[in-house]
């Protein structure tokens, strides 16, 4: 099984409204809890389409991948199968946890097919361009523990008996992330993922700019007093 978490904590917008359910209205972001195929799309469903069904279909899958690019972080929760359009969606996701025993790749060459909702760009951005175009032209399946170690995931942990290893250390990983200032984890998601598009004196400027909406935030205060006072921060997301 392949699950996208949400972070439970309240995530401020800047400049936006989104509420956990879709809803307009309220003032808090949350990450919307994601569940997908194991192993992508249907095949048998999809060869009873027309070509221009499948073009549709394709379209709309990518509008989904895109979709999941919330301004909170996500994790994508791999326990099981995750192939073709299964693996798209996990690398959709900010982070990636998946059980030793998980299996995953961008299979589509070997039914004919090629990736379709963003398996073509995001995986080179996160493996490599040589190593990717290997992995998609020989539609290889991977282990977790052979994802892990070409960096596809980030953490891999052993199955449990009840096949939900990935997810609790995925949860744990969440943890992790929650007691951190929103705004500065937010802008800083948005920091790396722009300036991954950009050369590195573009990267920089945008990085700058980043910065410069976290300063005038009471987080950054709080963070600044919570050290000299030797205490804990109590972020608000403000």
């Amino acid at each position: 099984m392949l699950r996208a978490l949400p972070l439970l904590r309240p995530w401020r917008p800047l400049g936006a409204r989104c509420t956990s359910d879709g809803a307009a209205g309220g003032h808090e972001i949350q990450v919307r809890a994601l569940a997908g195929p194991d192993q992508g799309a249907d095949l048998k469903e999809r060869e009873q389409m027309s070509a221009a069904e499948v073009g549709v279909f394709s379209q709309r899958l990518r509008g989904l991948m895109n979709d999941i690019a919330f301004p909170a972080p996500t994790i994508a929760a791999m326990d099981g199968f995750a192939l073709g359009g299964g693996l798209e969606l996990a690398l959709a996701c900010d982070l990636r946890v998946a059980a030793s025993s998980a299996i995953m790749g961008l299979i589509e060459t070997t039914r004919g097919l090629l990736p379709g909702a963003g398996g073509t760009q995001r995986l080179p951005r996160c493996l490599g361009v040589a190593l990717a175009k290997e992995l998609i032209f020989t539609g290889r399946r991977l282990s977790g523990v052979q994802a892990h170690a070409l960096g596809l995931v980030n953490h891999t942990v052993d199955q449990n008996e009840e096949g939900d290893a990935a997810y609790h250390r995925a949860l744990a990983l969440a943890q992790e992330i929650l007691p951190q200032a929103p705004i500065a984890v937010r802008l800083g998601k948005v920091a790396i993922d722009r300036g991954m598009e950009v050369d590195i004196a573009s990267g920089m400027a945008i990085e700058g700019m980043c910065y410069a909406q976290n300063i005038p935030t009471q987080d950054r205060l709080e963070g600044m007093a919570a050290f000299r006072e030797k205490r804990p921060p109590k972020f608000v997301g403000k």
